[in-house]
């Protein structure tokens, strides 16, 4: 028995992205193990070369043993050889649920994939890619299954490519990305759900026999109901810092489907891919059909490493200029709502620059003529300025800014249109809609058929004319706020790919919109967080969480968002929601990407002094907010204080956010809050930030304490009934 001989890119350096060891066992069997910096992903091909998963979980440190792993569990019988595929499909020797189910051009519905070959391809140091064929030995059909591997942060994303050279068109009945296959004590499924104001509600249950199901069929604003991530705890449900667990995301922005099942054996089967809902795929020959990747990472020390790789992952190679800068803004939506001039924004712009920040962001209203966007009820998707609110256009609003010497950003939502709109007089067949059905609104509007190329065109033309017309514009809100009923095209020949191709259309527009602008910061709002995803996340900067803006609502919101997704794309605005102090306010926004949406001009002295003073506070503390490692202390969830502290690379510094969360009496920080991540050895000096003007801190900055005493016996930031926000910086004594 030989294996090949690892790849390391020198002596000294970083084993790369990905260890690949291929094995002959007794002349037949292939080993595949995909090694990242602490997990192994094992794939066997056995002597009938059917591709299975013998192991996933911790690596060991002898690989020569991973073939071992199958004889060491004891458990019934196995009747089909193929329980534990790596991409299960359907009409041969499976039972369970499959990855893949076609009908051939002969009509027949089986498929049975068979392990052809593999390679590696080494994208960097960190990056590798592997590849496996599978083909099916009676059709002319092939999948290739697709690894790619970032060994630092121990994540994998998953996904397929399908194609065939048989002599008619098949059918794609279902299509996953990914099919992974675990072995455990018993599974905890810890999923989402949610509505507009209530995003990202946890729920925690013991996976049971069955097949649970993850799934949306909204088109296009993927997650208001249920958002596609997720994380599996194997063994014992995981916490922060201790157990098993796995978190899986797809990265579409689309309709998806995770399947989860727990099989006769006690083993557990995931399953996650584009929804095949409505949507069979006419392949024809020689097409190929690439699913979108499903993202995953894999801690045996519990949920806090899994989200830091994540982080980690996302800033390196997802999300745009994640490891860049941001802007913070000012927003006229709570302050004007639709009722605005261009004398009110003139004071909104001086009152941007007084605030002391970066940017102010024009929301919406701005447009339309003929049917005036006085409200939700019309003018969407005319957009040439409205004359009576902006005779001079978006342009005078731009120099404007520029005089106060901030930037300027601006509100479209290009996708959907009202009836009440030129745009849906003059094209009608741009519209989704049932031809011969009643029309049925979302929030007064529909959306456009972006299956159709024309309205591809227009749709960038929305943005693409915005930065014609006004070269400086530095920011854009991208909003979606309708789903699709009455899913048809007017336009499209199938309509069994409307789902599908209204995603792809959608991608192509934003591939044009970055291709020509490729550094504008752009945010993904929908009505809330219902279109957060790390697909979506290749375009945009950031996104809008929630409609909710309550500061307590917003910790527990945030809270959930941040096991997945990093400080650095979530845009926390300040507003009047909620019954808390403006620091309180500001202080929940600064935990993430800081915005404000109040009226300046209405706060009090101490209260404006307050967010200036605060402001100048974050932008020197953001970099390790936006950059650094993130730490759970203290769960909203499980007690009267929510305490989270960021902390940069080197360990040096850091920032804690320490809340009131239950206003009981007497309720508190009674017990110290224990730290994470020091360096033990150092000594650190704590200091109060964003101290509001006339009061006192009660923490005293003069004394010294040990990592070791802060992560072992913690510290009391002191949070109560009058100190319900407090935010600490943690600095090495040097």
């Amino acid at each position: 028995m030989k294996f090949k001989k690892p790849f390391f890119r020198n002596l000294n350096g970083p084993v790369i992205a990905l260890l690949l060891f291929a094995s002959q066992v007794n002349a037949q069997k292939v080993n595949i193990t995909l090694e990242t910096k602490s997990n192994a992903l094992v794939l066997q091909a056995d002597d009938k070369k059917n591709l299975n998963t013998i192991y996933f979980g911790k690596k060991l440190s002898s690989p020569t043993e991973y073939e071992l792993i199958p004889s060491q569990f004891k458990q019934s019988a196995e009747y089909t050889g193929v329980l534990n595929s790596a991409y299960t499909s359907s009409g041969s020797r499976s039972l369970m649920e499959p990855a893949i189910t076609v009908t051939h051009s002969d009509g027949n519905n089986s498929l049975d994939l068979r392990y052809v070959s593999h390679s590696i391809k080494k994208e960097s140091d960190d990056v590798s890619l592997l590849s496996i064929i599978l083909k099916d030995p009676i059709y002319d059909f092939q999948v290739t299954l697709y690894y790619k591997s970032y060994y630092k942060d121990d994540v994998l994303e998953q996904w397929s490519v399908i194609k065939h050279k048989e002599k008619g068109n098949v059918l794609l009945q279902k299509y996953a990305s990914a099919n992974l296959y675990l072995k455990a004590g018993g599974f905890w499924l810890n999923q989402y759900h949610g509505d507009w104001a209530k995003e990202m509600q946890p729920e925690e249950s013991k996976i049971t026999h069955g097949i649970k199901t993850l799934d949306t069929k909204l088109g296009t604003r993927a997650n208001i109901f249920q958002p596609s991530v997720f994380m599996i705890s194997m063994d014992k449900p995981a916490t922060e810092d201790e157990g098993t667990v796995l978190f899986g995301a797809l990265e579409y922005s689309g309709n998806f489907k995770t399947d989860i099942e727990l099989d006769y054996l006690n083993n557990l089967k995931i399953i996650s891919g584009i929804n095949n809902y409505a949507s069979p795929y006419t392949l024809k020959p020689n097409e190929e059909f690439t699913t979108p990747a499903f993202l995953y990472t894999f801690s045996t020390t519990g949920k806090g490493v899994a989200s830091r790789n994540m982080h980690n992952w996302a800033r390196n190679y997802r999300v745009l200029d994640g490891k860049g800068d941001r802007l913070t803004l000012l927003n006229n939506w709570e302050s004007t709502y639709f009722d605005f001039n261009e004398a009110k924004l003139f004071d909104l712009l001086k009152d941007t620059k007084k605030l002391g920040v970066d940017l102010f962001l024009l929301d919406d209203g701005w447009f339309a003529n003929k049917y005036p966007r006085n409200g939700d009820g019309a003018g969407l998707g005319d957009w040439e300025e409205n004359k009576t609110k902006l005779p001079n256009g978006v342009s005078s609003l731009v120099k404007e800014a520029k005089s106060n010497n901030v930037k300027f950003g601006i509100w479209i939502e290009p996708e959907m249109v009202n009836p009440k709109s030129q745009l849906y007089e003059q094209h009608p067949d741009w519209v989704v809609k049932q031809p011969k059905r009643e029309e049925y609104y979302y929030r007064n509007q529909l959306v456009l058929d972006l299956t159709n190329p024309k309205v591809q065109d227009f749709v960038f033309g929305v943005v693409n004319d915005l930065f014609i017309k006004n070269p400086e514009l530095a920011f854009i809100k991208w909003d979606c706020n309708a789903v699709i009923y009455n899913a048809y095209s007017a336009t499209l020949g199938n309509q069994n790919h409307f789902y599908i191709e209204y995603m792809r259309g959608l991608y192509k527009v934003l591939e044009r919109v970055r291709a020509k602008y490729p550094t504008v910061p752009m945010m993904l709002c929908s009505g809330g967080g219902g279109r957060v995803d790390y697909a979506a996340l290749k375009y945009f900067t950031e996104f809008w969480p929630s409609d909710n803006t309550d500061p307590l609502e917003r910790i527990f919101i945030q809270w959930e968002y941040s096991y997945f997704y990093p400080a650095i794309t979530s845009s926390n605005h300040v507003t009047d929601w909620g019954k808390q102090s403006i620091k309180f306010r500001t202080d929940v926004a600064m935990m993430g990407k800081l915005g404000f949406d109040i009226v300046v001009s209405h706060l009090k002295d101490n209260d404006l002094k307050y967010c200036q003073e605060a402001i100048k506070t974050y932008n020197i503390v953001k970099p390790i907010i936006w950059h650094g490692d993130q730490y759970r202390l203290a769960n909203p969830r499980e007690g009267s204080v929510a305490s989270m502290l960021y902390l940069n690379g080197t360990k040096t510094s850091g920032v804690m956010f320490s809340y009131l969360v239950n206003n009981r009496y007497d309720e508190g920080s009674k017990m110290p809050v224990k730290l994470k991540g020091l360096d033990a050895a150092k000594k650190y000096n704590i200091k109060e930030l964003n101290i509001y003007p006339g009061t006192n801190s009660t923490i005293d900055s003069k004394k010294s304490y040990t990592g070791d005493f802060l992560m072992n016996i913690g510290f009391n930031p002191n949070v109560n009934s009058g100190r319900t926000s407090v935010i600490l910086q943690i600095d090495e004594i040097k």
